[in-house]
């Protein structure tokens, strides 16, 4: 017999605190998103985060919420972000995701959102033909070193035993790109680099219409999804170590030291993304320190979905990008979602929107 059990942020923090988490076959959250889950300022006290479903006593799947809201003429609009989402294969065909979604749907009244999803994820969602799609944002991913050792054999399994000559193949390329990014060095305009947005960063994006507020990024920073180390979580299927994984919260200044610029970015194993930027210049700057951070940190890849810098980067001779390619990030609102929302609304998200900042 199936059956449904939901979490609020008490009763999330005592069944992580008792260690109850823990007993399954497999693990419905970590410890340390659950605290953030926790702590994240736009959950109220009475909102699901997560949903456990039970075959008798068997943990068979879970599905996670991430509350959100748009602030609309002064007032709070409240939906979530479905976060996660799992069954279990000993309990394949019961219908679980159904049931689990439903549930979260009548937590919150319908107003669903879910992004980053995977292709047997967007499936489901067609299938029950409740979500439709928004508009996508249009982004580019750019390559900034040969990774032949790991790119190819996980497209043709069968190439595997010709690791060691891709390897010899990537050091040579990359060598030969090394000596031609040697020449970008540190702009000799202000900037700072911190670990948490300070006051000035605080007044200065609160001149900029954002979904998301300076203490909310500062939520993300001091409670991450995503922990550094080698260890894995074989228990727990979604992100939750990496080997390397930080935030910067970046502050670029003119040369008679006002601030125009401000940008949060993740670098996790290599790669790079940047969730949030807010400018009142015309970004030749910011992407002038970009290629220093991208040679100086190593960095293999970038995803961005900022159509302004895209379009910047574009005009630039320095950008040392070797490679790029157009992608998309696709929205599903559930159907209740639109209804409840004011006709033509746009979300205009960030990139850092849903749970994105968070991975």
């Amino acid at each position: 017999m199936i059956h449904l059990k939901t979490f609020n942020k008490k009763q999330l923090e005592s069944f992580v605190l008792s260690g109850e988490f823990q007993k399954y076959d497999f693990l419905p959250i970590t410890q340390h998103r659950a605290k953030s889950q926790i702590a994240n300022p736009k959950a109220y006290d009475d909102q699901t985060l997560l949903i456990l479903a039970f075959d008798d006593d068997h943990l068979a799947g879970y599905l996670g919420c991430l509350p959100d809201n748009f602030k609309m003429d002064n007032e709070t609009f409240r939906y979530a972000w479905l976060s996660t989402l799992f069954i279990s294969n000993q309990f394949r065909g019961k219908k679980i995701a159904q049931k689990l979604l439903n549930k979260a749907f009548d937590e919150y009244n319908g107003n669903i959102a879910i992004t980053e999803f995977t292709k047997e994820a967007e499936s489901l969602y067609n299938k029950i033909g409740v979500f439709k799609y928004i508009e996508p944002k249009e982004g580019k991913r750019y390559y900034f070193r040969t990774d032949l050792e790991n790119i190819i054999p996980s497209k043709k399994e069968k190439t595997a035993f010709l690791k060691p000559v891709f390897r010899i193949a990537d050091s040579a390329a990359n060598f030969f790109i090394s000596i031609k990014n040697s020449f970008i060095r540190h702009p000799d305009f202000p900037v700072e680099i911190l670990d948490h947005l300070d006051k000035e960063s605080v007044d200065f994006i609160s001149n900029f219409k954002s979904n998301r507020t300076a203490d909310e990024i500062n939520w993300a920073i001091e409670n991450p999804w995503i922990l550094e180390g080698e260890k894995t979580d074989e228990k727990y299927l979604f992100s939750s170590y990496s080997k390397s994984f930080k935030y910067f919260w970046l502050k670029v200044y003119c040369e008679n030291k006002n601030l125009i610029t401000c940008s949060l970015l993740i670098l996790r194993d290599g790669h790079l993304k940047i969730p949030y930027l807010f400018s009142i210049a015309d970004l030749t700057q910011f992407i002038d320190f970009l290629n220093y951070f991208i040679i100086e940190n190593k960095v293999k890849t970038m995803t961005c979905y900022q159509t302004e810098l895209n379009q910047k980067i574009e005009t630039s001779l320095s950008f040392p990008s070797i490679h790029q390619r157009k992608i998309e990030r696709r929205y599903m609102f559930h159907e209740k979602l639109i209804n409840h929302l004011p006709e033509n609304f746009k979300p205009n998200f960030q990139d850092g929107d849903g749970d994105c900042l968070m991975t």
